[in-house]
């Protein structure tokens, strides 16, 4: 999967800022980024820290973009930028280069600025502290009322070829209503098909087409019966059991007629409960490889990383968030 992806930037490199400059986990996965030259660092910080950093590590973070945030050039286009983006909230040029000062805020400012393609934060930042920049200067793409994430899980197969399949959203709406669930699914097929998906969309629910009934059926046939209005080309099938979506056995009897059930890739929850409590059944049970959460509906590639995360997992995030670059 990630050799199509990194196929994919060097036709097209980018750049994408590390907002935790400093971290032996960034630097060890800037390196082995500038080694292949196909996407560009720009680390956050004082370029002195950075290279003691990288130095002391055994790091050579040589060709990476160091940015100060104390001492940027463009400062002042950026705080005029960040009160015109915030002036709703009557954002004053001083609060604006206080919150700014935080690296952040400031990564995301380079973003909406163009000065950067993609953004990866979190290795010491929460995912609020990564999201909220992101919903207040980005913004949702046209069309779009939420943020959502998908995992992408990987498990290597005999035949030399990975499954890969998509799972949404795991990890950022507790309690999607119908209509943010259509979204989610639209924003989960676009994402599954850059990592060579053909998607084939399950809205999962315990009721298969009306064989069960409650409020949450009536949700995931809602969402599905809407989705298929909305997305014609995308093959939809829902409210769906896990098993008659996965299982071409189980399939023929509870749905001989679908497009999709028996062959599912693309699988959407129905609240954020079960979306991360399959996932990671997959992940623990299932020896897939997770990666994400992959943030979609935003305006530019955003996305956050796992306090714990180790420096591979910074790498593979890098080349999927560039890879989500226009």
């Amino acid at each position: 999967m990630f050799g199509k992806l990194i196929n994919h930037l060097k036709k097209d490199p980018k750049t994408i800022v590390f907002t935790e400059g400093t971290d032996p986990r960034i630097l060890e996965a800037s390196s082995r980024l500038l080694a292949g030259t196909f996407l560009k660092p720009v680390l956050l910080g004082k370029e002195e820290e950075i290279y003691a950093a990288a130095e002391d590590c055994g790091y050579n973070i040589r060709g990476a973009e160091i940015i100060d945030p104390a001492n940027y050039d463009r400062m002042d286009e950026m705080v005029e930028l960040f009160c015109e983006l915030r002036k709703k909230k009557g954002v004053t040029p001083e609060q604006a280069r206080k919150i700014l000062s935080s690296s952040n805020y400031f990564g995301t400012m380079l973003v909406k600025m163009g000065v950067a393609d993609s953004l990866l934060g979190g290795a010491t930042y929460s995912t609020a502290d990564t999201v909220r920049p992101a919903l207040q200067l980005i913004k949702t793409k046209p069309g779009n009322s939420i943020v959502g994430s998908v995992f992408i899980l990987v498990r290597p197969r005999a035949t030399g070829d990975d499954e890969v399949i998509a799972m949404a959203d795991c990890a950022i709406n507790i309690e999607p209503s119908a209509d943010e669930l259509v979204e989610i699914a639209g924003e989960a097929a676009e994402c599954a098909a850059l990592f060579g998906i053909d998607p084939k969309v399950a809205f999962l629910s315990y009721s298969t087409l009306g064989s069960g009934k409650g409020p949450s059926v009536d949700k995931m046939a809602e969402a599905a019966n809407k989705a298929k209005a909305k997305y014609p080309n995308l093959a939809i099938e829902g409210e769906i059991q896990f098993d008659a979506a996965v299982s071409p056995r189980v399939a023929r009897t509870k749905c001989p007629e679908s497009p999709v059930a028996g062959k599912a890739n693309t699988f959407i929850f129905p609240d954020i409960n079960a979306g991360n409590i399959g996932y990671k059944i997959a992940q623990r049970l299932g020896n897939f490889e997770a990666y994400g959460p992959v943030l979609t509906g935003l305006n530019a590639p955003i996305n956050d990383l796992s306090r714990g995360c180790n420096a591979m997992e910074v790498y593979s995030m890098a080349i999927i968030t560039a890879a989500l670059a226009k």
